[in-house]
């Protein structure tokens, strides 16, 4: 089970709490869509994704060639709200405006057929 303090830890990073509010906000995103919407390197975003995933935070499901993480479900209570408040917090943050902008300008999202 999460302790507030780590799932504290894990937000009081801004890459970590970036994704986090996206996923918040998209539901489930791959690693290539989490890069294209951060502008971060790959190897950076899957580092912290690794760590979200390790304390529970996220958990991660493969769909054919593509990884998808999203919220873990089965956080504790508690987490849901404070989850919440954050994304209504970074929404009216310049910074969440333009991850959001390159993450629908993006142009080959896992979901189309193309890709790959």
């Amino acid at each position: 089970m999460m302790t507030p303090a780590q799932f504290f830890k894990s937000l009081s990073d801004d890459t970590r709490l970036r994704c986090v509010t996206l996923l918040q906000k998209e539901g489930k995103l791959c690693v290539c869509e989490l890069t294209a919407a951060l502008g971060l390197s790959q190897p950076k975003i899957s580092r912290h994704l690794a760590q979200l995933r390790q304390c529970g935070l996220l958990q991660d499901s493969r769909e054919g060639q593509w990884v998808y993480y999203q919220i873990n479900p089965k956080l504790p209570d508690w987490a849901f709200p404070i989850l919440e408040s954050a994304l209504m917090a970074v929404n009216k943050n310049g910074q969440f405006e333009k991850d959001q902008e390159r993450l629908r300008n993006m142009e080959c999202r896992p979901e189309a057929a193309a890709c790959g």
